[in-house]
């Protein structure tokens, strides 16, 4: 039954697909989505489906970087060529061949958090019912001579709630085992951000990547004004039965908390960055950490997908609203 009191039901919800013009963004398809309820993002289909804005009631949670939306033709993957067109926005896929620092891996010469995030979607649509709306749409990371990696990739929206869930399968299509990485790089940015948020994130154990980010481990979780000629501090975080991170600014009375399970991706790494304008927070889980490939092997630690073999990762975004809201989840 339609609702007799709009028109068309984009008054409310849906989805509607736009590209850009000009810039190094120009022709990229991007879905924009709401549910009606104060949710709305951006599906960025020309960069693996990534969520590159989100906002809720009007306040923007995200970090956009400074190079701002970048086509996948000027992606550099050489080295750290993947910094020129970080767009960051609300979340980046890292992987799958690689995640973290360049290196070389089994006679592979790896970039930078590997290439599906400069990848298009070779497919992408979008349906919906009462319930939720739900994105499809499927990357392909393969070559000749190469890796046959294909990403499946499911946003779920729902009408109900604020919440927004990302199922990936990947497959191997090829004819050998090949490693699988990835890392949902999401990036908390202002107003969201500020030296006021306060940040949960119920670890068992919190461990610094480097001895600077040990300097400064006291105050992982407290977030401070930008700072000119910050150096980033990334802190390695365990957890046992609930994968949980969250943040609040009382500013804005927002709030958003990431939810996954710690058994399928065990990694999770916090990237605390608080530079001017380089002023982001990043909150990923992954199967993995971001010291690479190689150190990924070496640690014994490397998922290895078999020829015809699927696995699948799941992580779920809930946004938040009042202080009764945050509460109730720091008690949960």
């Amino acid at each position: 039954m339609k609702n007799p009191y709009i028109g068309h039901e984009s008054q409310l919800y849906g989805v509607e697909e736009h590209r850009l013009v000009g810039g190094r963004g120009d022709g990229m398809r991007l879905l924009q989505v709401k549910n009606g309820r104060g949710l709305e993002f951006t599906v960025s289909a020309d960069r693996c489906a990534d969520i590159s804005r989100l906002s809720f009631e009007g306040v923007n949670m995200g970090y956009f970087s400074p190079c701002g939306y970048v086509a996948p033709a000027y992606y550099d993957g050489v080295g750290d060529g993947f910094l020129k067109s970080f767009t960051a926005g609300f979340l980046t896929t890292c992987g799958l061949n690689e995640v973290g620092v360049p290196c070389e891996d089994a006679g592979e010469s790896l970039p930078l958090h590997g290439t599906i995030g400069n990848t298009p979607a070779e497919q992408i649509f979008w349906e919906k019912d009462e319930e939720e709306i739900r994105i499809h749409a499927v990357i392909s990371d393969e070559g000749i001579f190469s890796r046959k990696l294909v990403l499946k990739r499911t946003i779920r929206c729902s009408l109900t709630d604020n919440v927004i869930t990302i199922e990936d399968t990947i497959v191997n299509e090829g004819d050998k085992d090949y490693p699988v990485l990835i890392l949902y790089h999401m990036n908390m940015g202002y107003p969201l951000l500020s030296e006021r948020s306060e940040l949960y994130v119920p670890s068992v154990e919190v461990k610094p990547r480097t001895e600077w980010a040990a300097k400064g481990i006291e105050n992982w979780a407290r977030m401070q004004k930008p700072e000119a000629g910050f150096e980033e501090q990334c802190y390695f975080h365990r957890f046992e039965r609930e994968g949980l991170a969250a943040i609040y600014n009382p500013d804005v009375e927002k709030g958003l908390a990431i939810r996954f399970d710690p058994e399928i991706l065990p990694f999770f790494t916090e990237w605390k960055m608080m530079g001017k304008r380089d002023y982001v927070l990043g909150l990923e889980p992954g199967n993995c950490h971001p010291d690479g490939r190689a150190k990924m092997r070496e640690e014994g630690n490397l998922t290895i997908l078999p020829p015809g073999e699927q696995v699948t990762y799941s992580v779920q975004i809930q946004l938040l609203s009042g202080p009764k809201a945050w509460g109730s989840l720091k008690k949960s």
